[in-house]
């Protein structure tokens, strides 16, 4: 089993309330990357420039993430420079470099071309429907996308919604493309253009997820200490596609505590800079705060004698 996730490797610069880090390592496909290694093997397809530091490389083979998809170009890595104010779940981006982002074309190796899921983060349409022409016949596709090619290439964007099994969008997102303010409402929309699957990811709030007529809502892991929040979707994308892929089956239960273990993969990254809170999750961990966010999500359903239920109920 495998996961393909194609996407951007950065190097950030983040101010928040709580500390600043300095090119500090990021980027989709690498916070999707660490993810999802904790369940199975994850192909990665990006690009870096020559001045991508050797110990990032050395990381990402050490957590046993296949780089043969992963371009080497001349020139320097993509860049984006963000703050935070109060609101952590808003992101005030500062500056961006693509550099040879800025150019990059995904071609994948023969050998990642039978992946079994597929995890499109947030690059152009164009580029995430060229990713899906070039796979075998993935079990499960996902899509990512943001609100600049909402705006730029709606079409493009809808081209690949229709092609795939879930679409993992954020509201504001949501309802940009929808034109619908109601999330219920909105989600519908999308699933009926085809996708059978659409997770909102909701920050603080948790995530909710649409399959069929089904609703699933997960909270936010209870986190005492958040000091920054980028890369917390790619996290919780591969934790949910990550955890899929060491399933046999992708039934409804299945994508439930995908849910659960997205949110949870979402706690470790927010908890510190750039990678080094996604790095101190372990499966144990994980299980241990799957087992917390279950309890502190039980309801009991009180029996209630009939005389006690008030009339017309």
């Amino acid at each position: 089993m495998s996961t393909l996730v194609v996407g951007s490797v950065a190097l950030d610069t983040v101010q928040t309330p709580f500390g600043r880090a300095e090119e500090a390592l990021g980027g989709t496909a690498v916070y999707f990357s660490l993810a999802a290694a904790l369940f199975g093997d994850v192909r990665m397809v990006g690009v870096v420039g020559d001045d991508f530091p050797a110990e990032a490389i050395a990381l990402l083979e050490q957590r046993g993430i296949d780089l043969g998809g992963l371009q080497r170009r001349p020139g320097e890595t993509f860049r984006w420079v963000g703050a935070y104010g109060d609101d952590m779940n808003t992101a005030h981006t500062l500056d961006t470099q693509l550099n040879v982002f800025e150019t990059f074309h995904p071609t994948l190796p023969p050998h990642y071309r039978d992946a079994r899921l597929v995890f499109l983060g947030n690059i152009d349409p164009e580029l995430q429907l060229d990713v899906l022409e070039q796979m075998d016949a993935p079990a499960f596709t996902a899509l990512d996308t943001m609100n600049f090619w909402i705006d730029l290439k709606k079409d493009a964007l809808l081209d690949v919604i229709r092609r795939v099994d879930a679409v993992l969008i954020n509201e504001g997102e949501l309802r940009q493309l929808t034109g619908q303010y109601n999330v219920l409402s909105a989600a519908g929309r999308v699933q009926e253009l085809g996708p059978r699957h659409v997770v909102v990811k909701r920050g603080e709030y948790g995530a909710l997820m649409f399959s069929g007529d089904d609703v699933a809502h997960v909270p936010a892991y209870p986190t005492y200490h958040v000091r920054d929040t980028t890369g917390a979707g790619d996290s919780f994308a591969g934790g949910f596609l990550g955890y899929l892929d060491s399933c046999s089956s992708h039934q409804l239960d299945d994508l439930r505590a995908a849910l659960v273990y997205g949110t949870v993969m979402a706690s470790f990254t927010v908890e510190d800079f750039s990678i080094s809170g996604l790095r101190r999750a372990t499966p144990e961990s994980l299980c241990e705060r799957y087992a917390r966010l279950a309890e502190i999500t039980r309801i009991v359903i009180p029996e209630v004698e009939p005389d006690l239920v008030p009339e017309g109920v």
